[in-house]
């Protein structure tokens, strides 16, 4: 097995990036050793808590699965891509960028569109009712897009 590290070029929150990656680097090891972001974790190492979650060409993708080398020539969304100058307020990625997605294809979703959208997302203090509500409160909050 080749342990040859390969360069790749990628978009990162909007912006060109290149790095070189060993062909067992998942996303999430590139993301914090190659760029500092620390926003995608590993947590459950089994793509099943939304610790890890990144955005690849539009699809939510478990950083801590996919492999690093997947992401050359694609663009990569990261919750830090999302925050407001310094502050970020997020607790688990996967539930900050699903929302973007689920908003960005229902502007005003109902509870089982939420529910559905978030599924893939663990919250650690069990806040289930009010990341709904916040949801809601987001959708309502938002700017419609322009036409």
């Amino acid at each position: 097995m080749s342990t040859a590290k390969k360069t790749i070029s990628f978009q990162l929150n909007g912006r060109p990036v290149t790095a070189e990656v060993a062909p067992h680097h998942t996303l999430v090891e590139l993301l914090q050793n190659e760029f500092d972001l620390f926003g995608a974790r590993e947590s459950c190492a089994q793509g099943l808590c939304g610790c890890c979650t990144a955005v690849v060409n539009g699809e939510a993708v478990s950083g801590c699965l996919y492999l690093a080398s997947f992401v050359d020539g694609a663009t990569v969304e990261t919750v830090e891509g999302l925050s407001d100058g310094a502050r970020l307020g997020f607790c688990t990625p996967g539930f900050v960028l699903m929302t973007k997605q689920l908003l960005d294809a229902h502007p005003a979703p109902d509870d089982d569109q939420i529910r559905h959208y978030l599924a893939g997302n663990l919250c650690r203090c069990a806040a289930y009712p009010e990341i709904v509500r916040a949801v809601k409160l987001a959708a309502s909050k938002r700017k419609p897009l322009a036409a």
